[in-house]
């Protein structure tokens, strides 16, 4: 038995010859979804565009507070303990401990956390007042820098 019907070159056709639209579909799919992600982005940087400084306040003083204690610990790790390599981050932490209250000013009324503020600068006032001269010590202001960070964010950030 041979096939009288001709075949059809199309190879997407249907039988009735009609050339299907998924293809079609797929592609407006795509697009959409292509359209749909640009346009979030834009709304995006657009809300991020609106903040100002005292939106960012608070992270930037968090995040300085972080960089520094992390090159305290990178200080220390490298086996450059002397005074000239400390010191800096820790005068630059205290500096830095001075804005936590204008920079929460959310919580600039919460007793405990004037209390917490208050113990990271005497923690630092401490360190500068005898600074550390070698590793040993380097590491125990560290991790009571650490300590003092630790207490207020347990009690603030959940």
């Amino acid at each position: 038995m041979t096939d009288t019907q001709p075949r059809d070159p199309r190879p997407h056709a249907t039988p009735d010859g009609r050339k299907g639209n998924g293809s079609r579909y797929l592609f407006l799919f795509l697009l959409g979804l292509v359209i749909g992600v640009l346009g979030v982005v834009m709304l995006m940087r657009a809300l991020e565009s609106r903040k100002d400084w005292t939106d960012h306040y608070p992270d930037a003083a968090m995040h300085m507070m972080q960089a520094h204690l992390a090159q305290l610990g990178n200080s220390i790790e490298a086996n450059r303990c002397a005074a000239t390599d400390v010191l800096p981050h820790l005068q630059s932490l205290r500096v830095l401990a001075n804005d936590l209250e204008p920079a929460l000013p959310d919580l600039r009324d919460d007793s405990r956390f004037t209390q917490h503020a208050g113990r990271l600068r005497a923690t630092l006032d401490d360190a500068l007042g005898s600074p550390p001269l070698n590793c040993a010590s380097a590491t125990a202001t560290s991790e009571n820098i650490g300590k003092a960070c630790m207490a207020c964010h347990q009690d603030f950030r959940g």
